[in-house]
């Protein structure tokens, strides 16, 4: 942890360097997140419900996909640009260095000015956490800091499985994208609304279901089982394929030679 949080200084102090910058790429970030929401009001000014969840339950929604990732993409980007380390060479240094792969991949590249989505996050939470007619006990808070933190997880497995991926193609597959910026887009609204098929996938194959759609049943009382309070950490079993096809793809490396 101390030599995370080392790279974590030094990734921020270089962004840091030019701070007006720095300071307009986060309000950049925050008016283009919120013209996301803008979207969902203005289908709202339409329609007064969907699929049976008001505007601020919908909003819930999208305040916890997007903040699970913006924690993801903001501390995960190493594995977002992992194609890139694989094409100039410096995954080569990598492997000769005395710490895990993933550790240092992880730590090798922060993108701070993706807190600009984050912020937008909290925002739309002040709004749609007092207004969702939840009845906030200490279960249900418990459940959104689950929503949140296991969602995180979930789409930095998706960033992993990006970068494994690239050790058989050595670029990134596109299609990834529908499942990771995909994912949070979709996640707007609760993932029910694109049919059971939609449903089924996002349950049993990439379970983005598990962490926003199940527990927001819990959390407005359409489903009392506990359960579905418990579903963000079964999504957490994830991480385990994930991990285990980038190993696969790291015991079939082959330096680029770069």
């Amino acid at each position: 942890m101390k030599l995370y949080l080392k790279y974590f200084a030094i990734n921020l102090k270089s962004q840091m360097q030019y701070k007006a910058t720095f300071l307009l790429n986060i309000f950049a970030r925050i008016v283009l997140a919120f013209a996301t929401v803008a979207g969902v009001w203005f289908m709202f000014l339409r329609f007064n419900e969907v699929e049976g969840f008001t505007l601020p339950q919908v909003l819930l929604c999208t305040a916890v996909t997007t903040m699970s990732f913006a924690l993801s993409e903001t501390f995960a980007r190493g594995f977002d640009i992992f194609p890139r380390l694989l094409g100039n060479g410096q995954f080569d240094r990598i492997l000769v260095r005395p710490r895990g792969v993933i550790f240092q991949v992880l730590a090798s590249q922060m993108e701070f000015a993706r807190l600009g989505i984050l912020v937008q996050a909290v925002f739309v939470f002040c709004y749609a956490i007092p207004n969702s007619g939840v009845h906030w006990t200490w279960d249900k808070v418990l459940t959104l800091v689950l929503m949140v933190a296991c969602g995180a997880a979930v789409f930095f497995s998706l960033f992993i499985v990006y970068a494994a991926f690239a050790f058989f193609t050595t670029e990134g597959l596109e299609f990834m994208n529908i499942l990771t910026h995909g994912g949070r887009e979709f996640g707007r609204y609760p993932y029910a609304i694109y049919g059971n098929g939609v449903l089924r996938f996002l349950t049993f194959v990439v379970p983005l279901a598990l962490f926003q759609y199940y527990p927001l049943l819990y959390l407005l009382e359409k489903e009392r089982s506990v359960l579905y309070m418990f579903t963000p950490l079964i999504a957490l079993l994830f991480l385990l394929p994930a991990y285990g096809f980038f190993r696969l793809g790291l015991r079939r490396f082959k330096s680029t030679g770069s």
